[in-house]
C-alpha cells in the first residue's frame, strides 16, 4: 500500500487550489462586468430594461446555485452540445455572481442622498454624467464592504462545481481522501486553505473601508 506524507497531501491540494482561485477570479470579474450592466438596466428609465434586469436577478437569486450548474452543464447537452465542466462552472458562477452584485450595488446607489441627484441636475449634467461624476463615486464607498464580503461567498461557491466534475479544492480533497484514507487530515488541510484564501479578502475589505471613509469627499 502506497504511503502518503503530509507534504504529498498538501502539495496536491495546493495544486487544486489554483483552479479554485482561477475560477473565483474569472467568476468575480465576469460577474462584476455583467452585474454593472444589470445595474444600469435595473435603474434605467426604460421599463422593459428594468423588468428584464429584475427578472434576471430574481431568477438567479431565487434558485439554488447547484441547479444553475446542472442547467449550464447538462442543458446544452440536450441539444447535442458538449460543454466542458470548467466552462459550465465559469458561466453559471459568473451569472450567479452578477445577479447578487447588481442588487448589492443597486442598494448602494439608492443609499446616496437624493440631494446629490438634485445637485447634478442643477449643474445641467446628463443622467450619465450624474452617475459617472457624482453618484457612482459615492456609491463605491458604500459598496466596498458588501462587495468584498460577497467575494468570499464566490470562493466558497466554487466548491459546488465539483458536482459537475470540475476538479477544484473540495473535489481534490475527496479524491485525495479516497487515495490516502485520511479524511481528517485531508479535510483539515482543505479548510485551512479555504481560510487562507478568504481571510485576507475580509481583512482587505476592512482596510479599504477605512481608507475610503477617511478620504475627503470628491477624491
Amino acid at each position: 500500500m502506497m504511503q502518503f506524507t503530509l507534504w504529498d497531501i498538501v502539495r496536491n491540494l495546493l495544486l487544486a487550489a489554483r483552479w479554485t482561485l482561477l475560477l473565483s477570479l474569472v467568476s468575480f470579474i465576469g460577474g462584476g462586468i455583467v452585474g454593472l450592466i444589470l445595474l444600469m438596466l435595473r435603474i434605467s428609465a426604460a421599463k422593459a430594461a428594468r423588468l428584464f434586469a429584475k427578472g434576471f436577478i430574481e431568477f438567479f437569486q431565487g434558485t439554488p446555485l447547484l441547479m444553475q450548474l446542472f442547467i449550464a452543464f447538462f442543458g446544452l447537452g440536450l441539444f447535442g452540445i458538449d460543454v466542458p465542466a470548467w466552462l459550465a462552472a465559469a458561466v453559471a458562477l459568473t451569472l450567479w455572481t452578477a445577479a447578487f452584485l447588481a442588487e448589492i450595488w443597486r442598494g448602494c446607489v439608492e443609499a446616496v442622498p437624493k440631494g446629490q441627484w438634485e445637485a447634478g441636475k442643477s449643474l445641467a449634467l446628463t443622467y450619465a454624467q450624474q452617475m459617472r461624476l457624482i453618484i457612482l463615486p459615492q456609491a463605491l464607498r458604500i459598496a466596498i464592504p458588501p462587495t468584498a464580503g460577497f467575494s468570499v461567498q464566490v470562493v466558497k461557491g466554487t466548491a459546488l462545481t465539483s458536482i459537475i466534475g470540475f476538479v477544484e479544492l473540495s473535489k481534490a480533497g475527496t479524491m485525495v481522501t479516497n487515495a490516502t484514507f485520511q479524511p481528517f487530515t485531508v479535510y483539515g488541510v482543505v479548510a485551512l486553505i479555504y481560510f487562507a484564501i478568504c481571510y485576507p479578502l475580509s481583512r482587505t475589505a476592512k482596510y479599504l473601508e477605512r481608507k475610503m471613509a477617511a478620504a475627503p469627499v470628491g477624491h
